[in-house]
């Protein structure tokens, strides 16, 4: 009686080692060779040591079409199931190219599926590595089905659990459309790519000749098209990532963000905040260095970072607590707000609002960037989305105006208006319906008219600019009214912005009843 025990005992181990080999060494060093890991070490490197437990290890396909019936592997492509990172319960899926080429067959969804859905029942993130060529064309509509049924899951989700997509490899056709609805994906330099349609498909409809790389590579989608959040240099470099975007992140969207443990004294004072803003107003400087002088040892994780670089969203901590920051970047276009720039900021303010993150708002901002390139495109429908999204947020909002806050650039990036609920400005602050030079053009125009003698003209001009700049390039005025709450020290930020946020901790704010927004897509 022992004997046959043990004889199944025996047959588990072996299946257990079959099923770990995928789709069979030959596979497994042809995707060594492609700069690859395989679906199973993926997991061992993203997970604590030890901590992963499998899901559905035995499942196979269940398709009899076009000779499937004789090929069968254990774990059907997918590799599922649940573990921790830093101690957090982490659930996650990571699809193996060496089986079918990773393709999506109906059991392979099922078992995502099921993932998604203890995820939850329980409130844990969910981590989806994808790596695969697309459906299992041998099972037609239901492999179809199986990637609306994790869509559908993916929407579910949304604001409720936090959800990562790093693409390993292949990414194409409808499978692209589940790292979309995700919060944040990760790409890696040469090895991964996303796409609609491929390059031989775009070849055939419009006469392009376009590779892989160049059609939907890492560095297209985290530079031209910003689907990309990051960009890695390789897997390990991803999985890292991946790994300290968690540390920000509360398991879901009824608790908070971890505290970590901070050596970094809350009233450091910086003085070289004193001196960042130039004399001349027009000239730039780089507000990731305010950034690194007021953030906990000067770290932060910037979302996005190759994409509309006129603004800055990263995640940071103040005195442990961890914060979503945005803030315009006079290094670049003068840190005006495009469409590219307001479609990036408000994904990231809505994220942080759905998972309890406070937001600190940098502003810097000279309004809204001009031309038929903007107009055409919907700069006004974008432009709005960033303005919803401030205004819809009930978290925490701390915001400090550095130097220029102009038009309703001044409106958008969280004022009083939006219930900002601490605004602070910088001595130098400049808050005004436009700059000195349009707004005396525009009140002066008659004047201007009738003057013949172009020096006297000049003379006019300069004396009324600074006339303007005397009465609104300074924070006094908005602090008169009340929609600045404190004129503070740069050097002091730091401080200023870490009493305000302490001071918010219990802030309760709900927004009207209704079924959902409709915001301005």
């Amino acid at each position: 009686m022992a004997n046959i025990h043990q004889q199944k005992i025996q047959e588990l181990i072996e299946l257990r080692e079959k099923a770990k080999l995928g789709g069979g060494e030959k596979r497994i060093e042809a995707q060594h060779k492609k700069g690859k890991l395989t679906a199973r070490e993926r997991i061992e490197l993203m997970l604590d040591e030890g901590s992963f437990e499998e899901f559905d290890m035995f499942v196979s396909h269940r398709c009899i079409d076009f000779g499937l019936e004789k090929e069968t592997y254990l774990a059907d492509g997918v590799v599922t199931g649940y573990g921790t990172i830093d101690g957090r319960l982490i659930y996650l899926f990571s699809q193996d190219f060496t089986v079918f080429g990773g393709s999506l067959s109906e059991m392979f969804a099922a078992k995502i599926c099921k993932i998604m859905d203890m995820a939850m029942k329980v409130g844990a993130p969910v981590i989806g590595i994808n790596d695969s060529g697309g459906a299992r064309i041998q099972e037609g509509v239901k492999s179809l089905g199986g990637y609306a049924d994790i869509f559908q899951r993916n929407i579910l989700a949304s604001g409720v659990i936090p959800q990562i997509s790093a693409v390993f490899g292949p990414c194409a056709g409808g499978a692209v459309y589940s790292p979309a609805l995700t919060d944040f994906i990760i790409m890696t330099r040469n090895t991964s790519y996303m796409f609609v349609t491929g390059p031989k498909v775009v070849k055939t409809v419009t006469g392009e000749t376009v590779t892989s790389e160049q059609l939907g590579g890492a560095e297209v989608h985290a530079t031209k098209s910003g689907v990309a959040h990051f960009l890695a240099d390789n897997e390990e470099e991803g999985i890292l990532l991946i790994r300290k975007l968690l540390s920000y992140l509360p398991q879901n969207n009824l608790e908070e963000a971890p505290i970590m443990p901070c050596n970094d004294p809350i009233d450091r004072l910086d003085d070289s905040l004193n001196e960042i803003i130039p004399e001349n107003t027009n000239k730039p400087y780089d507000v990731k260095e305010v950034i690194e002088s007021i953030a906990d040892n000067g770290e932060f994780l910037e979302v996005q970072r190759d994409y509309a670089a006129n603004i800055i969203t990263c995640f940071a901590r103040f005195n442990g607590m961890s914060v979503g920051l945005v803030a315009n970047q006079p290094k670049y276009l003068a840190g005006v707000l495009d469409i590219n720039a307001s479609r990036k900021a408000a994904r990231f303010v809505r994220f942080c609002d759905a998972f309890n993150i406070p937001i600190v708002t940098l502003v810097d901002v000279p309004g809204f960037l001009p031309g038929t390139g903007q107009e055409y495109n919907g700069i006004i429908l974008h432009g709005a989305k960033l303005l919803f999204a401030y205004g819809e947020a009930t978290v925490p909002k701390v915001t400090v105006i550095l130097r220029k806050a102009y038009g309703g650039a001044y409106d958008v990036m969280s004022s009083k208006h939006l219930r900002g609920d601490i605004n602070y400005a910088w001595p130098g602050a400049e808050i005004a319906v436009m700059g000195p030079k349009g707004a005396i053009e525009v009140l002066l125009s008659r004047e201007l008219e009738n003057i013949d003698d172009e020096k006297a003209k000049v003379d006019m001009l300069i004396r009324k600019e600074q006339e303007y700049k005397d009465k609104f390039a300074n924070p006094y005025v908005a602090a008169k009214f009340g929609y600045i709450d404190d004129v503070i020290e740069p050097r002091n930020t730091r401080f200023r912005i870490i009493r305000a946020l302490q001071s918010l901790q219990t802030k309760k704010l709900v927004n009207p009843p209704k079924k959902h927004s409709n915001l301005p897509l």
